[in-house]
């Protein structure tokens, strides 16, 4: 018979306890984290400040929590957790057919942008600051890694040109996954490994194919077997979730599975190509319901980790040591700025030869350099060069710190001026699209519904007697003069622009079926209905709001070529 003296446990019972203790202390940092984000969405909401910038300025306020907020930034926890969703829902909204008609421009910029750009950025680093060839090429590589979140963000809320935003965000996508590649590259040979040219030809190719050829077999698996004969939108919203995460690590650590260790592929590559599936093909194979299920539980998603990939910006930046090693910092903003217009520029005066018919314009060409912010993809390379130890004995722990504070520099550079300056930008461009129209439109209807309320409450004080017949018909009158006045103002400006009627009519119906959805709520907890009706009635209301979206996408106009040029 085994027995076990009660002291022999004290060591596990310890480790068990203090396990659990820090598990409750990152969940406490977790919760704390989304709190902070909630209240900053509510506050850039009214304020109508930056929700990114204001995440980044609320991070480096929760980095005086000490303690309470105690959330390590790791390369692992943004590259593997955070940045497979944020990558999988922006392929999955963005519209092949537009991507396609600007894919040379696209991958010029992602490919020969990023692969010049970190070239370029690499030699002033060396020759200016004498780091190592290497690590001069690897914080080349990472800085060149766009974040396009941010900008996006402002561009929906002025109705900048679709072609713009697929612009920028196509670069963004495919140069992460270049910058990434550079880098891995270069830190190979920063750790003392040979470098040969052709060599590193060759693991570009094949990383990059590899992960292609991974996510599109496994979005067109998903895209064609679930999303096309599984009508549940629970199953088929689960099992995108898994081919975010599962094609970034098939891709990565795809080795494993023929016995090569050393063999991986683009794990971002093989989340872009699996969402550009699911969006080209799968989202096509589902039921309208389960259309809106997807989407309504990735904008959750991608709002969730956006907030906390920002508040790690926040968090992650050394404020002290930005001002202590200031001059790096200022070579690396200025390095940074003057070839990104070399990049820009040149790059689309190139494609513009090659393909005239899909000419950038200049106004366009404006934004995608001022717009080309930096984010988590460039703090997880640099926190990959931080925690590197075999790096570390190479190079020596200050040209890692140098590397480091230039990334961090540029990336606050990048999000709080940049940032902070682009919706002047494209206002200033005249990229706002309809936003002066639109402005006008709902300053008639606010007016008209303002004055309708007023008229209403008069007649109701009148029947009342709380003041007299004649005053609140007097009263009426004038408001009711007031309200033919705007409503005429409103038919002669949607004349003026007949494309508003279209959008005023397309709200209209999306604010009734809201109302009707709200309605059977309150019917069901009532107890008038049961709930297989509620059910049947709910999915009829959700597959007219879809179509409703459907009809609003196919009236947005398809070129935007007219818009600026």
């Amino acid at each position: 018979m085994i027995t076990i003296s009660p002291v022999s446990l004290f060591p596990l019972i310890l480790a068990a306890e203090e396990e659990t203790s820090q598990l409750i202390k990152q969940e406490t940092a977790v919760v704390i984290l989304l709190g902070i984000a909630a209240a900053v969405a509510v506050f850039a909401r009214r304020a109508r400040f930056p929700f990114t910038v204001a995440l980044v300025l609320a991070g480096f306020v929760a980095a005086g929590l000490g303690e309470v907020v105690s959330v390590e930034a790791s390369a692992d926890l943004i590259l593997a957790l955070l940045v497979p969703p944020l990558l999988f829902e922006a392929t999955l909204n963005l519209p092949w057919k537009k991507l396609k008609a600007d894919l040379v421009p696209i991958l010029t910029l992602a490919l020969a942008g990023t692969l010049s750009g970190s070239f370029a950025v690499g030699t002033v680093v060396h020759l200016v600051l004498d780091l190592p060839w290497a690590l001069s090429f690897a914080f080349g590589a990472l800085i060149s890694a766009t974040d396009p979140v941010a900008v996006i963000a402002f561009f929906k809320s002025l109705g900048t040109p679709k072609r713009l935003t697929v612009l920028v965000e196509g670069e963004s996508l495919f140069n992460d996954a270049v910058a990434v590649v550079v880098f891995g590259v270069a830190l190979d040979v920063a750790e003392g490994n040979a470098f040969g040219l052709a060599d590193a030809f060759g693991d570009f190719f094949i990383v990059s194919a590899g992960g292609l050829a991974v996510g599109l077999v496994l979005g067109y698996v998903v895209s064609e077997v679930i999303l096309a004969g599984v009508d549940d939108a629970l199953i088929e919203t689960s099992t995108t979730l898994a081919l975010a995460f599962g094609s970034f690590l098939m891709a990565e650590e795809f080795g494993l599975l023929i016995g090569r260790d050393d063999l991986h592929f683009s794990g971002i590559l093989a989340v872009v190509a699996a969402g550009l599936m699911v969006g080209t093909r799968g989202i096509g194979n589902t039921s309208p319901t389960t259309r809106m299920t997807l989407e309504h539980f990735w904008e959750l998603l991608t709002f969730l980790v956006n907030s906390l990939v920002f508040l790690f910006i926040g968090l992650t930046i050394g404020l002290r040591d930005l001002f202590t090693e200031w001059w790096p910092v200022v070579l690396a903003v200025v390095t940074v700025l003057a070839v990104r217009v070399v990049v820009v520029y040149g790059l689309t005066a190139f494609t513009g030869l090659v393909h005239p018919t899909r000419d950038i314009p200049r106004n366009f060409q404006h934004v995608m350099f001022w717009g080309g912010l930096r984010g988590a993809i460039s703090l997880a390379l640099a926190l990959i060069i931080k925690d590197n130890e075999t790096l570390r004995e190479e190079v020596g722990g200050e040209a890692i710190q140098t590397v480091l504070v230039m990334t961090f520099g540029v990336v606050l550079f990048t999000l709080l001026v940049q940032g902070l300056t682009i919706t002047g930008l494209i206002r200033r461009l005249g990229l706002s699209g309809r936003t002066e129209m639109e402005l006008e439109q709902q300053t008639h209807q606010a007016t008209i519904h303002m004055r309708r309320a007023g008229q209403a409450t008069i007649g109701q004080l009148g029947s009342e007697g709380v003041i007299g017949r004649e005053m609140a018909e007097a009263l009426s009158l004038a408001y009711a003069d007031d309200v033919q006045k705007a409503s005429r103002g409103l038919a002669q400006h949607v004349r003026a622009h007949p494309e508003l009627g279209a959008e005023m009519l397309i709200r209209a119906r999306r604010e009734a079926l809201v109302a009707e959805q709200s309605a059977l709520g309150e019917i069901l907890r009532s107890g008038l209905i049961e709930n297989q009706v509620a059910e049947e009635l709910s999915i009829t209301l959700n597959n007219r709001l879809a179509a409703l979206e459907i009809l609003s996408n196919r009236w947005e106009p398809e070129s935007d070529d007219q818009v600026g040029v």
